[in-house]
């Protein structure tokens, strides 16, 4: 039992290691309470591994380490894969936020990531290798800026995989075909040979019937 819970740590640390995170915003929180105001810490972290999964989170804790580790096991539950196209986002998207409006541009090989702030760090965990990105709002809310970002790269549509699709379709209906064209053709084999058969009896009767009426006129 010893050695599974090591290779399960093991396992795990593995994982932890594959993705790549970043505060992006850190603040102290107050609540009024009844005995007082009570003091806590906000993290808004996100998480890479620069292969195209990204995903982020905004927890609270007593503690800086408790709110970090609390928005990392958030973000890991909302982690989701942006796709590339010849290394650069398909298409042009702007995305409003709140007070927070963000632009996403394609670029060339080559270009680089340009663009600042949350967005430049989401862009860089996320593995888009060439990319503009412009913060249009006035805003300077950080958390604000990272949450258009993302939704922004979940409403990237992408045509190339629609494309695949029709194929993959495609090539099954005319797979459809050619197996509905060989069971045709095994069909008619069998005719065929059925017909050929029925030949061979209907000829062997035919003979054996005229020896017969040759037997009864010539006795």
């Amino acid at each position: 039992m010893a050695r599974q819970g090591k290779n399960n740590k093991s396992s795990r640390t593995k994982a932890d290691m594959e993705f790549e995170q970043r505060i992006i915003d850190l603040a102290r929180v107050t609540r009024v309470m009844a005995g007082g105001k009570r003091l806590r810490f906000r993290a808004c972290v996100v998480l890479g591994d620069k292969k195209g999964k990204v995903g982020w989170a905004v927890a609270k804790g007593a503690d800086v380490a408790i709110a970090v580790n609390k928005a990392v096991n958030k973000a890991k539950k909302r982690i989701f894969k942006v796709r590339l196209v010849n290394n650069t986002i398909p298409h042009q998207i702007e995305k409003k936020f709140k007070a927070a409006r963000i632009l996403l541009k394609p670029a060339a090989e080559g270009t680089g990531i340009i663009a600042g702030g949350a967005v430049r760090a989401i862009l860089e965990l996320a593995g888009i290798p060439n990319i503009y990105g412009k913060i249009l709002g006035r805003t300077n809310n950080k958390i604000n800026n990272a949450i258009a970002t993302f939704e922004a790269l979940k409403d990237l549509k992408y045509p190339l995989s629609l494309q695949e699709k029709t194929n993959e379709t495609a090539a099954v209906a005319v797979i459809d075909e050619k197996s509905s064209e060989e069971y045709q053709e095994r069909d008619l084999d069998k005719e065929e040979e059925l017909e050929k058969k029925q030949e061979k009896l209907l000829k062997k009767e035919g003979i054996e019937e005229d020896q017969v009426k040759a037997k009864i006129h010539n006795p």
